[in-house]
Formats: C-alpha cells, sequence, structure tokens
C-alpha cells in the first residue's frame, strides 16, 4: 500500500456514503440488535471500560496527522472543552457498535455531516505536508488513518486486562472493524485485506511522510495529557501507559515524559491492571452502551445505572439517534 504525500484528495460524497450505508443494511441480519449484535467480537471487546484505556494513545496518534491537529484547532472546541471531545467520539462510535441498525445509520448520516463542514489549510509544516496545503475531513485516507487508531488502541486496551484474541478472533475483529469503517465512510477497497496486512498498514504509516508532529499538535497533546481545560487529571501511571504504547517515533516527537520511573509506572500497571480490573462488577467492567444494548434486546427499560454510566461515557443517558 503506497501513500502519496500532497496528492488528490478523495473526499468521501454523501452519495458515496449512503452507497456504504445500503451495503451495511444488506448485510444486518437483526436491526434491533444493530450491525453486530451479541456474541460478535466487536461487543465483546467494546463493551470493555478497558477500552478508556487506550484512548490516550488513539488521540496522540491521531493528532500526529497534521489535518486532525489543523482541524482540531480550526473547527474544535478540544482545548476549551476536552470532555466535550471524549464525549462526541464515543456516542457515535458507541452508537454505532451497541445502537440499533437505524441508530448506526443515523449515527453515519450525523458523523459525515459534521465532518462535510471541517476544511481549511494546514498552518505549518509538518510530516511531508508544507504550510497551505489543503486538507478537509470527509477525505478516505484520513478517515482510514483515524478509523485505524481506534480499532488497534482498542484491541491493545483490550488485551492489556482480558487474555488476548486468538488468530481467529482477531481476525473477526478486523474483519467486523470494516463493517465499521462503511459507517465512517471509507470502501472496502481503501482497507487493508486482513489483520497482518492492517499491522503492515499502521507501520508503514507510522514511518511514512503522512504523518508528523508540528507545535500545534504538540501543544495539544500536551494540554490534554494534563487534563486541561477539564477537572479530569489523568494520572501518572496513564500517561506512562500512552507513553509506552506510542510507536518510538512519536513519543519522541511529541516530547512525551518516559524517563525511567515513567518506564516503571506504565510496568506496574501492566502488572497490576489485570488482576484489579478482572475483579470490578459488571455494573463497572461494562459500558452504559452495552448494558443499554442488552437491556434493549431483553425488553427491558434502561435502568437508572445505566443511565448514569451512559452520561460519564456519552454525555447522555441513552444513546442518541434512536426513534422519536
Amino acid at each position: 500500500m503506497e501513500f502519496q504525500v500532497n496528492g488528490s484528495h478523495t473526499p468521501v460524497s454523501r452519495d458515496d456514503l449512503e452507497t456504504l450505508l445500503a451495503l451495511v443494511v444488506q448485510r444486518t441480519t437483526n436491526p434491533r440488535a444493530g450491525i453486530f449484535g451479541p456474541g460478535s467480537i466487536s461487543w465483546q471487546v467494546y463493551r470493555e471500560s478497558a477500552v478508556f484505556l487506550g484512548a490516550g494513545r488513539a488521540a496522540l496518534l491521531q493528532l500526529a496527522h497534521p489535518w486532525v491537529a489543523a482541524a482540531l484547532t480550526q473547527h474544535s472546541r478540544v482545548l476549551s472543552d476536552p470532555i466535550a471531545r471524549f464525549h462526541n467520539t464515543f456516542r457515535v462510535v458507541f452508537t454505532m457498535v451497541f445502537g440499533t441498525l437505524e441508530q448506526a445509520i443515523r449515527a453515519a448520516r450525523h458523523l459525515h455531516g459534521l465532518h462535510a463542514r471541517i476544511a481549511g489549510a494546514l498552518p505549518e509544516d509538518a510530516g511531508g505536508w508544507r504550510r497551505g496545503s489543503s486538507y478537509e475531513a470527509n477525505e478516505i485516507a484520513a478517515l482510514r488513518w483515524v478509523h485505524a487508531t481506534l480499532i488497534e488502541s482498542a484491541l491493545m486496551a483490550y488485551e492489556c486486562v482480558l487474555p488476548p484474541l486468538d488468530a481467529d478472533e482477531r481476525e473477526q475483529y478486523y474483519m467486523q472493524s470494516k463493517t465499521l469503517s462503511a459507517l465512517f465512510g471509507i470502501p472496502p477497497t481503501a482497507l487493508a485485506e486482513n489483520w497482518a496486512a492492517f499491522t503492515r498498514y499502521n507501520e508503514q504509516m507510522w514511518e511514512s511522510g503522512e504523518l508528523g508532529v508540528n507545535q500545534i499538535s504538540r501543544s495539544i497533546a500536551q494540554k490534554i495529557s494534563s487534563g486541561a481545560g477539564s477537572w479530569v487529571h489523568p494520572p501518572r501511571w496513564y500517561r506512562a501507559l500512552t507513553a509506552a504504547w506510542m510507536p518510538a517515533r512519536f513519543r519522541a516527537e511529541f516530547g512525551l515524559d518516559f524517563s525511567r520511573i515513567d518506564r516503571r509506572a506504565a510496568e506496574q500497571a501492566l502488572r497490576r491492571l489485570p488482576g484489579v480490573y478482572r475483579r470490578f462488577p459488571a455494573a463497572v467492567r461494562f459500558v452504559g452502551p452495552y448494558r443499554e444494548a442488552e437491556a434493549r434486546l431483553a425488553d427491558r427499560p434502561a435502568s437508572i445505572l445505566i443511565q448514569y454510566s451512559n452520561r460519564l461515557w456519552t454525555g447522555g443517558p441513552r444513546l442518541p439517534f434512536g426513534d422519536v
């Protein structure tokens, strides 16, 4: 898979998205259960609150793409309200994963609409991109990178605290991620064929000029890592774990702290987290959107505890885009 820096853009039009959504609808066997449903590897992974352990890594790798950093500074409240961005991200992803088919489709259209308004020019050089280069959020290569950081980081976080997926499960997880990618507007032809090829894609990206950290992305990363603008301040062990999981290139380019003390903190976290996490009750371990989906399929209303968990993860008591 070759990457062309400053080459022609391939934006995803609304018609392109609708074509992909029609394929998702055709392949969904139980619309009430959503695009995956109980028993899927995707539900198994994304139901775990441990996915938050990979959120910092995913955010930084996204910022390593100059388009993402520019879009955040020019079109987002991420610096003034990072909690809102956290909620916005998980609200859309969890609705796609755990919502009904109709909710997932509406979430995809909502995301495309948001991205359609995000375009501009890069304010600084970064990687292989020159200042003044144009960018747009609904562009296949950029969407592919954001999607890749989410699915790779989620699995790393999952396997940090729970037994790793076997080869067949990992392949299922990746194949299911292709369905999720269609909701982002990414056609199957733009994706790696299997998990091994996906791993090579990530490694190529880490070394390519498609990515590059400049002062803008570095400044945003520092603010996010310190919890600036919110009441949430990541503990040292979380920052250390994020740094440990970053490719060495970006650990250096972002200037992440990774001293001997930080390495020890990351090692201790990796040793202790599995034992602590596995003792959590289901109400803590499993995210509200998953438990809401379970309740929906059992014809039960979402309990107060489920609604409270949803508020923590998505900012609202229930998954959005449902029937009015």
